[in-house]
C-alpha cells in the first residue's frame, strides 16, 4: 500500500473519529427538580393525579434511551412493515439499518391508513479530471410514497418510488472516473460514467403477520420493480451514503439489484434477527429507463441480518444472478456481500459509518472484490461526509483479460440554509481523487486524477 492510500485511509479514520469525540462531549442533562413548596405549604400534598397508561414499546427498542436520540425534521414513531419495531429500522426493499438512524418525511393518517412521503433532489455540477473525464450539470432525484395499515392479524404496506433521472441525467449517465456497469444504447458499455436510475425504482407490496406464540413473524414482499434480499441497504437509503452526490464504485458489487424487474421475497424474523430468501430477475435494467420490463424470475438469493442493538446492523448475503449484464448475456454471476453499519445519534445531529465488502464471481469469467468505507456526520446545519473504496475491476478500458486494481477517495461538506419542520435545503462541495491502475495511467493522464462536484440539495 503506497503513501497516498495510507494518507487517504488516515483521512477517513479522522472523519470517523471526529463525531466520536463530539459525542463524548455531550452529556445527558440532569432530571428537572420539582419546584420548592411555598412557605406554609410544606405539609400539604396535592391529590394524586391519574397517570396515563404507558404505550407498549416496540420490540427491539427496549433499554434504548429515547431522550438521547436526536430529533430530525419529520421523525416519527411509525411501526415498521416487517415487524413490531420502529420504522427507522427499515431502509430499501426489505433491508435493515440501525434503528437509531434518522428517518425523515411527511406523515399523515387517513382512516386506517398511515401515509408517509419523502424524497430528495440534487442539482449537481460535475467536473471529472483527466483525458477520460468530462463536465456535466445534471439532476438526481428520488420521490417515495408509502401507505400502511393493519389487515387481519398482520400489517400491509404499499410502496412506490420514482425518479426523474431518465430526463434530468439522460441515458448516457454522468461522468464518474473508474465507474462501470450497464449501457446507454444497448451496444456500448458505460465506462467512467454512472448510469441514471429508472423512472420506476420500486412498485412493491409487503405483508407481515405473527406466527406461533413466540413472537416470530413471516413476511412476503413482491415488487415490479423491487429489491431482492441481496446486499446492504442501498447507498441512497443509508445515512452514511445518501449525503454524497456520487454513486459508489462498488455499486455493482454491493447493491445494484435495488431496481429489479420482478422480485418475490419470503422472510422470517425473531426479535433482532431476520432471515430471508428471494427469487428475482437477474438482468439489470436496460437503456429504456421510462418503462417497466417483463419479469424473468431466474435468479435467487439469501440474506441474514442481525441488529444486536439500536445502533448496529450486520448483514451477509449471497445470490446467483442469471445473465445480469445485457451486453454479455452468456455470463452469470455469483454475488456475495457482507456489511456492518454503525449509527450514533449526536446532540442536534447524527453520525453513521458503513463498511461493506462485495464479491462477483463470473461464470465464465473472473472473481473480483470491492471494499467500501463511508461515513457521514451531521451537527445542526453542517454535514461532513467521506468515502474510501478499493476494488478489482475487469471492465475498465483496455483491461484485456486481467482485472485491474482501482480506487477512489472522496470528501465533502454540506451546509443547510433551509430547515423547516419537514424540509432541508443546502449547498455542498465534494472533492475526489481516483487511484488509477498503473497500466491505464497514460489513458487517464496520470495515476491520481482529481475531480470535484458542487451541488444544491433539497430533501424532505
Amino acid at each position: 500500500m503506497n503513501a497516498r492510500w495510507k494518507s487517504s485511509i488516515a483521512s477517513a479514520l479522522l472523519l470517523v473519529a471526529v463525531p466520536v469525540s463530539a459525542q463524548h462531549q455531550h452529556q445527558t442533562p440532569p432530571p428537572a427538580q420539582p419546584p420548592a413548596m411555598p412557605p406554609g405549604h410544606e405539609g400539604h400534598q396535592e391529590p394524586a393525579q391519574p397517570q396515563p397508561k404507558p404505550e407498549p414499546q416496540a420490540h427491539g427498542m427496549e433499554g434504548h434511551d429515547m431522550q438521547g436520540m436526536h430529533e430530525m425534521p419529520g421523525e416519527h414513531a411509525m411501526q415498521g412493515l416487517l415487524g413490531p419495531y420502529g420504522m427507522t429500522r427499515e431502509a430499501s426493499g426489505t433491508a435493515w439499518q440501525p434503528e437509531s438512524s434518522p428517518h425523515t418525511g411527511l406523515h399523515a393518517r387517513r382512516g386506517a391508513w398511515e401515509l408517509m412521503g419523502h424524497g430528495s433532489f440534487n442539482l449537481v455540477h460535475d467536473d471529472q479530471g483527466g483525458p477520460r473525464g468530462d463536465e456535466k450539470t445534471f439532476g438526481e432525484s428520488m420521490l417515495m410514497g408509502m401507505a400502511a395499515r393493519s389487515l387481519g392479524a398482520g400489517r400491509l404496506g404499499l410502496r412506490a418510488m420514482l425518479s426523474l433521472e431518465p430526463w434530468t441525467i439522460g441515458k448516457e449517465g454522468y461522468p464518474l472516473l473508474l465507474q462501470t456497469g450497464e449501457t446507454a444504447n444497448g451496444v456500448d458499455p458505460l465506462v467512467d460514467r454512472q448510469h441514471p436510475h429508472d423512472l420506476f425504482m420500486e412498485l412493491a407490496a409487503v405483508y407481515s403477520a405473527p406466527v406461533g406464540s413466540g413472537g416470530d413473524r413471516l413476511f412476503l414482499y413482491l415488487g415490479l420493480p423491487g429489491e431482492p434480499a441481496l446486499g446492504p441497504a442501498t447507498y441512497m437509503h443509508r445515512f452514511s451514503g445518501m449525503e454524497s452526490p456520487e454513486a459508489p464504485l462498488g455499486h455493482h458489487w454491493l447493491d445494484s439489484t435495488h431496481i429489479t424487474y420482478g422480485v418475490a421475497t419470503l422472510g422470517w424474523l425473531r426479535g433482532n434477527f431476520k432471515l430471508e430468501g428471494s427469487v428475482f430477475t437477474g438482468r439489470e435494467p436496460d437503456q429504456s429507463r421510462e418503462g417497466i420490463e417483463s419479469p424473468r424470475m431466474d435468479s435467487g438469493s439469501l440474506r441474514a441480518t442481525w441488529n444486536p442493538s439500536p445502533d448496529w446492523s450486520f448483514q451477509v448475503s449471497r445470490g446467483h444472478l442469471k445473465s445480469p449484464e445485457q451486453l454479455t448475456p452468456e455470463v452469470d454471476a455469483d454475488r456475495t456481500t457482507a456489511s456492518a453499519t454503525y449509527n450514533r445519534p449526536l446532540a442536534g445531529g447524527n453520525w453513521q459509518t458503513t463498511f461493506a465488502w462485495g464479491r462477483n464471481a463470473k461464470d465464465p469469467g473472473r472473481t473480483t472484490d470491492s471494499l467500501l468505507l463511508e461515513s457521514a456526520a451531521t451537527r445542526g446545519r453542517h454535514t461532513l461526509f467521506g468515502r474510501v473504496e478499493w476494488q478489482e475491476n475487469d471492465e475498465l478500458p483496455g483491461h484485456g483479460e486481467e482485472a485491474l486494481t482501482a480506487g477512489r477517495f472522496s470528501l465533502g461538506y454540506v451546509v443547510d440554509v433551509l430547515q423547516t419542520a419537514g424540509w432541508r435545503g443546502g449547498a455542498g462541495l465534494m472533492g475526489s481523487v481516483a487511484r488509477v491502475p498503473r497500466e491505464l495511467a497514460d489513458a487517464y493522464g496520470g495515476d491520481s486524477p482529481v475531480s470535484w462536484m458542487a451541488f444544491l440539495r433539497l430533501r424532505v
